[in-house]
């Protein structure tokens, strides 16, 4: 009783004034703020450039309190909002502004929190904004009850140099950054969740600058202030392919994560350099990326952050028939008596092109299920909802039944590798008489079709049998692959579940993927609690990152093997076929 009256006094004694987003409360006692330095302000820099403002007025860090969400679209929970400047300033006015609209839309309380700027003399350039934070992480916290949200449901939302703080926040909160001033600092600083855009400053060679080596070599490490305690809270995290605050700080975080088994996201796109959120935001070639909300909302959904997650519901329902497809024609792989390495023991394998009522691309996708090898399904629930989706956009589809089970004395891939590269170049052969273009073919599959998809890849100049025919001098490279949960593609787990989740130094990828010169842009979309673990599709994007085949990368918060097979409403494992055509339409693949 006597902890809450102090807290209550010191949260009254406050400074409450009105600011340019809503009602302003300084965090700091008068004379009390640490480390306090006459050069900074704490102020957005929308206000810091109007005429007329003055620095000495605007010294102590607050939190904004937006309007909130209506009544009847409460969800509890509570979204601190941190602009990103380099700790230079506050700048992220329109971001601000814009995740207010949409988060409070949703039901979420939002809060702008203002760090001081610039940067501290004689400190870490992170120090001053870090005390801020877990001061304001406090001053919320103390005042959940009295505006109506959840104390355990407190997380951030950030961008930038602001993500660098927010991972601070979300990894670090058993570390003091500050001694005690009043009874509010014996207040928890945790947070429940961090959502993250481009983290800036997290990796050994690119503190307070660009990553000057890309964030990826040997000696090239996450930043040691990042603690990883018992506190650490699930992060989602985006970042483009081409940051130079570079999105290895996003993937050495999330492998941390993994190993601690914290549900976490990580999204990845190609292209996307560092002005990240927005509707406004553009790939090079000036395509927008305006779906990050879905994703965002998707991960609170799946942490049931909103208060709404609902049962789950069968993929093969949502996509019950082919109402979208004009024709079907099966198609023999080999011709009789040619198949290579044949094995009494496997099927025939065999195509299925699947032509749409509507054709509205000459794009093909070929696509196929997993199995371990062991077997696969072209009509299951990892081939049929895909083909009838991309049908109903107007692409042709062809499936693939390869070869199983495993052949004797050979490499469990094999065949079936061989039997992907002939349907490629089968594919190709066929695609102008049929009104298609031989140079928009992409490959997917899932698991150990996912390990196959990096084998068609990474490795089309590797023949995986000798030729038979004219048909064999007709290439099989692909534009594009889609990888759903690969398995089998780091060196812990290459015929069993991942042992260390792959997040061992020195878990690698497979021998087996070549990486070759015509290597194709791919999309990952990964459980992140898969035995067969979400750090194979992790390493394989880096691998292509290092060899600027610009690709993205969607990990689910929680989700296992076979994600999809029933997901609730809502979130990324509900809406995972977004994300495949999300990258095609990025690509220009599906034009």
């Amino acid at each position: 009783m006597k902890l809450k009256m102090l807290l209550a006094a010191a949260v009254a004694a406050a400074a409450v004034f009105a600011g340019e987003r809503g009602e302003r409360e300084l965090i700091w006692p008068e004379g009390k703020m640490p480390h306090f330095q006459a050069g900074q302000v704490a102020a957005m820099t929308d206000e810091s450039a109007k005429p007329g403002f003055k620095k000495e007025e605007h010294r102590t860090a607050y939190v904004e309190w937006l309007t909130p969400p209506a009544e009847t679209n409460r969800n509890g929970a509570c979204l601190v909002l941190i602009s990103g400047g380099g700790y230079w300033c506050c700048c992220d006015c329109g971001l601000i502004d814009m995740w207010n609209k949409k988060f409070t839309a949703a039901g979420y309380q939002c809060v702008n929190f203002v760090y001081r700027t610039p940067r501290p003399a004689d400190l870490a350039f992170y120090q001053s904004a870090w005390e801020d934070g877990q001061r304001a992480i406090r001053f919320i916290r103390a005042q959940a009850a009295k505006r109506g949200f959840d104390p355990e449901r407190i997380g951030t939302m950030s961008m930038s140099a602001g993500s660098h703080l927010a991972t601070l926040l979300a990894t670090s909160a058993l570390t003091p950054a500050y001694e005690k001033v009043d009874a509010l600092d014996d207040v928890p600083c945790h947070v429940a969740f961090a959502i993250t855009g481009a983290i800036a400053y997290g990796m050994t060679d690119g503190l307070g600058d660009p990553n000057m080596r890309q964030g990826d070599a040997p000696d090239v490490k996450l930043d040691s202030i990042f603690k990883f305690d018992a506190k650490t809270a699930p992060m989602c995290m985006f970042h483009g392919g081409r940051d130079p605050y570079s999105p290895f700080t996003s993937t050495h975080v999330f492998r941390k994560l993994r190993q601690m088994k914290v549900p976490s996201e990580l999204h990845l796109f190609a292209d996307r350099a560092h002005p990240f959120w927005g509707d406004d935001a553009k790939g090079e070639d000036g395509t927008a990326y305006d779906h990050w909300f879905e994703q965002a909302t998707g991960f609170l959904r799946q942490l049931n952050m909103d208060h709404k997650l609902g049962a789950e519901v069968a993929l093969m329902s949502r996509f019950p028939n082919d109402d979208a497809r004009a024709s079907v024609e099966k198609l023999a792989v080999w011709p009789k008596d040619k198949t290579p390495n044949f094995q009494k023991h496997q099927f025939e394998p065999y195509l299925e092109w699947h032509t749409p009522k509507t054709l509205k691309t000459k794009a093909i996708q070929i696509i196929y299920s997993g199995g371990c090898y062991t077997g696969n399904s072209p009509d299951g629930f990892e081939v049929a909802p895909a083909r009838r989706f991309l049908n109903e956009k107007g692409m042709t589809v062809v499936t693939l039944k390869y070869r199983a089970s495993r052949p004797f004395n050979l490499a469990k891939h094999v065949t079936a590798w061989q039997d992907l590269q002939r349907s490629i170049r089968i594919v190709r052969a066929e695609a102008k008489k049929r009104g298609l273009d031989p140079d928009r073919i992409g490959i997917m599959g899932s698991s150990a079709g996912g390990h196959l998809t990096l084998m068609g890849a990474t490795s089309s100049r590797h023949a995986a049998y000798n030729a038979i025919d004219a048909l064999d001098q007709l290439p099989c490279k692909v534009q594009w692959a889609v990888g759903i949960y690969p398995a089998y593609a780091l060196t812990d787990g290459l015929e069993v579940p991942n042992t260390t989740s792959g997040t061992a130094d020195d878990a690698r990828l497979a021998p087996e993927f070549s990486f070759d010169p015509d290597t194709c842009p791919m999309v990952f979309i990964h459980g992140e609690a898969d035995g067969w673990a979400a750090m194979n599709s992790v390493k394989a994007w880096e691998q292509l990152r290092r060899m600027d085949v610009q690709s993205d990368l969607h990990t689910l918060a929680g989700r296992n093997h076979c994600f999809q097979a029933k997901a609730a409403p809502g979130t990324g494992s509900y809406d995972w076929l977004n994300r495949i055509w999300e990258f095609m339409n990025h690509k220009g693949f599906n034009k």
